[in-house]
């Protein structure tokens, strides 16, 4: 039988570790996520796959939260992040600043994630949607390409905080 590893066994950076880490060239952005959970979420996905970068836009909760925090576990804290009431300015700056845009979402022309091989001298900035209504139309249109997740079940959609963890999971085992 094998034996489950100790926290301390793991080898963890400590917030101030994790911030002196080299940047991975991938940032986050949420577009208007509704729920506080899936925010935490977020980040702690964000932490794990040591994303540069988390944007909160829009109706987005921001820390300090207890409902973040609750499933973040205190990944609020190593991840920078800042808040716009908009998403499209936040993706000029984030052209400007040299970075790839991809709405990851459902569209005509979406690359399935499993056919995509992100280019390790490109940023990506990652855009993830509303639960009801996913990325907006209008920062699709401002997007370099789409990622969609391949899906063979009868729903259409996953929960967002778990195409997070798929996507970048994905782009950081290449």
């Amino acid at each position: 039988m094998d034996r489950k590893l100790l926290n301390i066994e793991l080898g963890r950076v400590s917030a101030e570790e994790y911030k002196a880490l080299p940047e991975s060239g991938i940032v986050v952005v949420l577009d208007n996520i509704r729920s506080a959970h899936n925010v935490g979420s977020a980040f702690r996905s964000s932490d794990s796959f040591k994303v540069d970068k988390v944007w909160l836009c829009g109706i987005c909760a921001v820390p300090p939260s207890a409902e973040i925090h609750k499933s973040a576990l205190g990944a609020e804290f190593s991840v920078e992040w800042e808040h716009s009431d908009e998403t499209l300015p936040v993706i000029e700056r984030l052209r400007s600043e040299g970075y790839s845009i991809v709405s990851v979402e459902q569209t005509a022309n979406s690359v399935k994630l499993d056919a995509f091989t992100p280019d390790p001298s490109v940023k990506y900035a990652l855009i993830f949607g509303n639960e009801v209504a996913g990325v907006d139309q209008a920062v699709v249109d401002a997007s370099d390409f789409a990622l969609e997740i391949p899906q063979y079940g009868t729903k259409h959609s996953l929960n967002v905080s778990v195409s997070i963890g798929i996507v970048l999971w994905h782009i950081h085992r290449h």
